[in-house]
């Protein structure tokens, strides 16, 4: 069992009801050439809202006041990789500048979608933290445990 947490930052850019998702590349084939939301880890010594800000220039070339930020939802996964996780979802309704793809080796396109008619072949962590905004649901979590009884305890 992993000893810590990761915390992931994503961003949902949202213009006339579509949101902005990027297609991945990755070697890993759970992930490799499916959807997911700009995103990425925090730094050590980084501020969430500058790490949102700063995935949003890396990944698609936006730039975002952090003012303009909002945070819509708090997601707890387990699973998503080797450590588990907690990804902090934040809204953006203005930026500068138009998505374009930033990291041709990490994505293969940058498209918006209608935010009640999302691809098929989206992540399972953005998903989820996707529809919990869409339903304006503050907190929840994934992967882990249905039951106490399932989880491990302290000796």
């Amino acid at each position: 069992m992993a000893d810590r947490h990761i915390i992931d930052v994503h961003l949902l850019l949202i213009r006339d009801n579509h949101i902005l998702l990027t297609r991945r590349r990755d070697t890993d084939p759970r992930f490799d050439g499916r959807w997911h939301l700009p995103s990425g880890k925090l730094d050590a010594g980084e501020s969430v809202l500058y790490a949102a800000c700063r995935e949003a220039h890396e990944e698609v070339g936006v730039h975002i006041d952090p003012a303009h930020l909002r945070l819509v939802h708090t997601l707890h996964v387990n699973g998503s990789g080797l450590e588990p996780r907690l990804g902090l979802f934040f809204e953006a309704l203005r930026w500068t500048g138009e998505p374009t793809n930033r990291e041709p080796d990490k994505c293969s396109a940058v498209d918006w979608f209608p935010l009640d008619a999302l691809p098929d072949d989206l992540i399972d962590y953005p998903a989820a933290g996707i529809d919990a905004y869409r339903t304006g649901i503050a907190f929840s979590a994934h992967g882990w445990p249905a039951t106490r009884a399932d989880q491990q305890t302290p000796d």
